[in-house]
Formats: C-alpha cells, structure tokens, sequence
C-alpha cells in the first residue's frame, strides 16, 4: 500500500462531557458510577454523545512526496460516504492514486479544490459523521482557511497536529484502479442528452475557456469530467480555429500542436520536482562509465520468431541483463548510506519509460525468474499504468538495476544518470548495420549496438562492470536462454 490519508479526530465539547467532580474522587467500578448516572437522570438531564467530525489529510504516497495535487474530488460536498468509497484522486510525483475513507460520513467541507496543491499532513477536507454536524465542520474549516491565509504554513502545520485520534483512510486496492479506467472509456460524463457529470473546477474553467462540456468525454471516476479534460478540448479548439486564420493563424496552430505557449515560465509539476530532486541527489555520488559493442544479429532473429507471440524488445532485454546480473550480484547491488553496500536479494529491472508530464521506471521484479512470455506480459501492464498513472509504489520504488533505451529513436550511444539508491545503470543504443571485420580476415555487415552502463564507484568497479558486460554480451549473441 502506497501511504495513508490521515483523518483526524476532534470532538465538539458539551456540558455532558465535564467530569462530575464528586464522582471523579470515587472507585472506577461499576457501581460507584450509579449516582452520577442517576444524578443526570433526576435533574431531568439527557446525556448527548457529540458525533465526531474529522479532519482529511493529504496522504504520503510515496517515500520522496512532500505535497500533493488534488486531481478531482470523486464525491461532492454534502455527499454520504460509506466505508471503503473513492473520495479524493491524488497526484503525487510518480502518480494519481484514488483515496478511500475507513469511516462512514458525510463530506462536509472541502478545502483544497480541484488542482489545488498542499503539503502532506494538511488538511485537505473535513469528514462529518452526521448531518447534523456538517453545518459546524464548515464553520469550522472556514475560520481553519481564514487563519492560515492570516499565518505562515508552518503555524498552520502545527495547529492541525493538536487533533486527538488520528485515524487514516487508504488507496483502494490494486485492481481499482483498472476498473476506473475502463468505466472512463465506457462511461462518457454526456451522453446521449443525460445530466453532465463534471467537478466544479471543470465546470468554472470550461466557462473561462469557453469549452462545450456536453462535446467532452471525461477521464475522471466513471466518466466524470475533470479539468485536464477541459484543458485538452480547449487546445484541441484553439488548434482548429487557428488553423484557418491566415500566417498568424499557422503561427498560432504550429504553438498549439506543440503544447506550449512561447515565452511562458512553468513551475514544475509533481513529477518533474521528484525527477529534479533526484537528478540533484544522484551528482553527490561518485560514477564512472563503461561501454561496450554488442552484435545483435541472433537477438533480432529470435525477436523476429517470437514477436507474433507477445514478446516485446524490452522484454528481451531486460531478461538477458536480469541474467547477467545473476552471475555478477555486485553489478546489482546499492549503497544508501555511504559506510556499507547491500547485495539485494532479488533482481527488479527497472525500465525509463518517458510519460505525460515526466519520466517514470516501472519495475520487472524478478526478472531472472519470469519466463520470456510472463515478463513481456507483465511490461505491456505495467506500461498501461505507468501511461494512466494508476502504478502503485512498489511498482516503480524497488528496482535494484535500471535500463533506459533510446534505440527506438534511432540513438546511437548516450550516458544515463545513476538513479538514488541503485548500484547501476545500464543506456541502450540503437541496434545498426556495421561494416565488420570477421576472425578469417574478411569484411562483413553485422547489426551492433552500443550499451554504455554508469555505475557507482564506491561500490561496483571497472572490472566489474567490464565482466558483467562480457556475460551480457555472450547472452545477447547468443540468446538461447532467454526462451526458457
């Protein structure tokens, strides 16, 4: 499970609630309380138990997330929540995560809107457990906004750390977040004249951009339009009109097809602070290179015979490197604290793949042992999730070796940064034809590409690397193994 959203609990105080001072010098048993309780009753006294209203929290979905992005509120407010129900899509730096509550409730106020940001442990939202009480949660998270605009973050932080209790609410399970995918397809938030399904900062930024929400199919929880559905319409429109207008016009369509406005400062999003975070932490530890000139000819033939069956590229390479590792645990190994270096226990092949907005590395666990067809399977997922941001964090946090291949775009040879926390990684070439001499002294042609592995000086050194490149080269040219 990826982190919890902290609700905590705070209780309205009553008069019914204040110790009897008599009573509170009396034995804790049973029968030394009957007086208090027959004292309320003939004072004609009705003991109120006060319902609880909680404060919602932003979750800590992964290790390196200091704040969060609420993507879209799944439930409006005045809404009645039962256990286990989506409230809250949360982007974090690696990916949007459906929040569930523990507790039955109403949701009674909401604080941070619909592609507002706030720092993991704020208050996000307030949960009441009656209906009656959701009138004094939103005077409550009222006075709550108008003194943190009054008062630095931190004063805010450490008013909401005095609630009693605090209790959590978790991401739903792992097969959720498919099944919210495939109602988005399914479900469009307009169809056939039916009631539009949007949130409210949709609807406001559909008027400011003048997008029609009834042409707009939603990416949200069953279909609900959210606002990076209203964002796309918009620029889909502005490429469309601009496409008609003359010079300018083309000028203006050349601007929107590449998704940028010319000129424009842009803060980072979640994702790009965690990738720059990293980038920086990544030059405080010593690397080197090494490269090395791989022939792929009999990789491309068995590639070319088991395509048809599901077997991708990546698969295949991440299944020979997986193998090689096995027989050089250094080359897999990490060093966290700069005194020691852990030979992990399992081989987990991390794979750069570039998304929307960032770069993310879902992880092949156990790569060694997957055979070639459940690993190409299971990369062809774990790509899907990635592309919807639905992968959960032991889906991109626990690999112990990375590849990143730029082949595909014709790149011939690159250096790769060394992500934290991992002894190495390993930049794939394009696989090209080269002019080759041959051991009897002739010219051939043979498909070569170049790998180029960064690694970890304090841990994994040159001849390390040099002999774990040999077996990988041994297992690529001649890839037998990787089929069983």
């Amino acid at each position: 499970m990826a982190g919890l959203l902290h609700i905590g609990t705070s209780f309205i105080p009553s008069s019914s609630s204040v110790i009897n001072p008599k009573s509170s010098n009396q034995s804790s048993s049973s029968s030394s309380s009957l007086p208090s309780y027959t004292s309320v009753r003939r004072n004609n006294k009705k003991t109120q138990i006060q319902a609880k209203i909680r404060e919602i929290f932003m979750p800590a979905l992964s290790s390196t997330m200091t704040e969060g992005k609420i993507v879209s509120w799944t439930k409006s407010e005045g809404d009645k929540l039962s256990k286990g129900e989506s409230v809250v899509v949360v982007e974090s730096d690696k990916a949007d995560m459906d929040v569930e509550t523990f507790y039955d409730g109403y949701l009674a106020a909401i604080m941070v809107e619909e592609g507002g940001v706030a720092a993991v442990g704020s208050a996000i939202a307030y949960l009441a457990e009656t209906e009656d009480e959701i009138e004094a949660a939103r005077s409550k998270a009222n006075s709550s906004s108008s003194s943190s605009s009054a008062s630095p973050a931190s004063e805010t932080v450490a008013a909401e750390k005095t609630v009693e209790a605090p209790i959590a609410i978790q991401p739903p399970p792992l097969a959720a977040a498919p099944a919210v995918i495939a109602a988005s397809s399914v479900h469009p938030a307009s169809e056939g004249g039916k009631r539009i399904v949007a949130s409210p900062y949709a609807k406001k930024l559909a008027k400011e951009l003048s997008v029609n929400l009834s042409s707009v199919v939603g990416s949200g929880p069953m279909g609900r339009i959210v606002a990076k559905d209203v964002e796309a319409a918009a620029a889909v429109a502005s490429a469309d009109v601009s496409s008609g207008s003359g010079v300018q016009g083309q000028k203006s369509s050349s601007a929107a097809s590449t998704g940028v406005e010319l000129g424009s400062v842009v803060p980072f999003t979640a994702m790009q602070g965690a990738v720059s975070r990293n980038m920086l932490e990544s030059l405080k530890v010593p690397t080197f290179r090494v490269g090395y000139t791989i022939t792929t000819d009999a990789l491309d033939a068995l590639y070319k015979k088991i395509k048809s069956k599901g077997v991708t590229m990546t698969a295949l390479l991440a299944k020979a490197t997986a193998l090689a590792l096995a027989k050089h645990p250094v080359v897999n190994s990490s060093c966290r604290d700069g005194k020691s270096f852990t030979y992990n226990s399992s081989i987990n092949v991390a794979v750069a793949v570039a998304i929307d907005g960032g770069l993310i590395t879902p992880v092949l666990q156990d790569a060694d042992k997957l055979d070639i067809y459940s690993l190409s399977r299971k990369w062809k997922e774990l790509v899907d999730k990635a592309r919807a941001k639905q992968l959960q964090p032991h889906e991109y946090t626990t690999g112990t070796f990375t590849l990143s291949n730029l082949g595909m775009f014709g790149v011939d040879r690159f250096d790769a940064i060394l992500p934290p926390g991992t002894g190495a990684i390993m930049a794939v070439g394009a696989s090209e034809p080269k002019l080759v001499g041959t051991k009897d002294g002739r010219i051939g042609v043979k498909s070569q590409m170049q790998v180029n592995v960064t690694a970890d000086h304090r841990v994994i050194y040159g001849a390390d690397l040099a002999s774990f490149l040999q077996t990988l080269a041994n297992i690529i040219e001649d890839p037998k193994d990787l089929t069983f």
